[in-house]
């Protein structure tokens, strides 16, 4: 796929996180997190990459192996607060689309982030677009897991509401039943937007939704951004703790290999 003009990626890296301390500095099969996730991003349409951080370990980090980087303001409680201050920078001026990368996805793949960008700029009347990706048959425990946020949307693939439950609630099923008998979408939190559709977001006061589920995204659903949802056949593997670390390296051993393309 072609470069975007005008596109921005912009991965957040906080080195203070509370479950995973230095998170983006860990190694992972001779790369650092951060340094993955901004290799992935550059495999992608997206026109320019940069990193968005608030320490200096990273900064130099990211420096050294040859990205992009910026530093931020350390008040920033998310990673959409932070894409905005860079995106408003003098520098970025002529971009039209950015894209918040989750800096703790190091596998991720490149089409996943096409794909949302391209929803988005084919949508015109779209001012932000994520993924959704269908649980299977046999992901029972996901669907009842409350980290992994499931997501429904209308016709038009527009998200109605994202939720910790597992959306729809089958009231005539057992819960075992409801994934062979309904369709369930996990929430893939990639998120592009249009620029000053971003910066108007991250001025927006937290929503009783939001608080309620611990979701930001509903935030903009409440204050009638709609939010486009585009399908992905990618899994998504999201490092919070050192046990999601060794997991999701057991298992990219077990497909041949850290390395992921696409």
């Amino acid at each position: 796929m072609d470069k975007i003009t005008n596109s921005l990626g912009i991965i957040p890296a906080r080195f203070a996180s509370t479950r995973f301390p230095g998170k983006p500095l860990v190694d992972i099969g001779g790369k650092t997190m951060v340094q993955r996730v901004y290799e992935q991003a550059c495999q992608s349409a997206l026109e320019k990459v940069v990193v968005a951080t608030d320490d200096p370990r990273i900064f130099d980090h990211v420096s050294a192996f040859g990205g992009q980087v910026v530093m931020t303001s350390e008040r920033h409680p998310s990673g959409t607060d932070r894409c905005a201050e860079v995106a408003a920078l003098s520098q970025y001026a002529d971009c039209q689309f950015v894209v918040n990368v989750q800096g703790d996805e190091p596998f991720l793949a490149p089409t996943q982030i096409n794909t949302a960008l391209a929803f988005l700029v084919k949508n015109e009347d779209l001012p932000i677009a994520t993924l959704a990706k269908q649980l299977s048959p046999d992901t029972q425990l996901d669907l009842l897991d409350p980290n992994m946020v499931k997501v429904v949307f209308d016709k038009n693939q527009r998200a109605l509401y994202f939720s910790r439950w597992p959306l729809p609630f089958h009231r005539n099923l057992p819960r075992e039943e409801w994934l062979a008998n309904g369709i369930f979408y996990k929430h893939i939190g990639l998120y592009a937007f249009r620029k000053n559709v971003l910066l108007e977001v991250a001025q927006l006061p937290p929503s009783r939704l939001e608080l309620a589920e611990s979701l930001e995204q509903l935030r903009w659903l409440e204050n009638g951004y709609q939010i486009g949802v585009a399908l992905t056949e990618f899994e998504s593997i999201s490092i919070d703790s050192p046990g999601d670390l060794e997991l999701a390296v057991r298992q990219l051993v077990r497909r041949g290999g850290l390395a992921v393309k696409g």
